[in-house]
């Protein structure tokens, strides 16, 4: 948890210090942290559902949306929102931040940078590797 909180407080000081962010920067954070978190969970969840499990048990199938429009659903449901709903509850509740950003220290937003570029660019590179190397 001690990582968890020192990334978000990393960007939480990053976006406060930007004079355009004074206003949103509660919303840019969250909605940011989120995306992370959520490509984080989605590669966690199809290494575990192909590699381990060997089939696909965490997606929703509703009749009367598309295949499309399932998947997004899916994704909106099982993955965006579980993360939301954990930062809201860990970070902003009771504005808790006001306290970690006592505890813990400001690394000039490369934290936050690192854990958002590995969030992101992890999967393309798995997928890259695992394309190689069973094909």
């Amino acid at each position: 948890m001690g990582l968890y909180y020192r990334i978000w407080v990393d960007f939480i000081t990053r976006l406060r210090s930007i004079e355009s962010n004074k206003n949103n920067w509660e919303l840019t954070s969250m909605i940011a942290m989120s995306i992370a978190m959520t490509f984080n969970l989605i590669t966690v969840m199809s290494i575990l559902q192909r590699h381990v499990f060997h089939c696909y048990f965490f997606k929703l199938s509703l009749p009367f949306f598309s295949s499309f429009e399932n998947n997004i659903f899916s994704i909106l449901i099982l993955f965006l929102l579980p993360c939301s709903v954990i930062n809201h509850l860990l970070i902003f509740r009771g504005e808790r931040y006001e306290m970690l950003l006592k505890k813990y220290p400001y690394n000039n937003g490369r934290l936050f940078v690192a854990y958002f570029s590995i969030s992101l660019f992890l999967p393309i590179i798995l997928m890259w590797i695992g394309i190689f190397l069973y094909h």
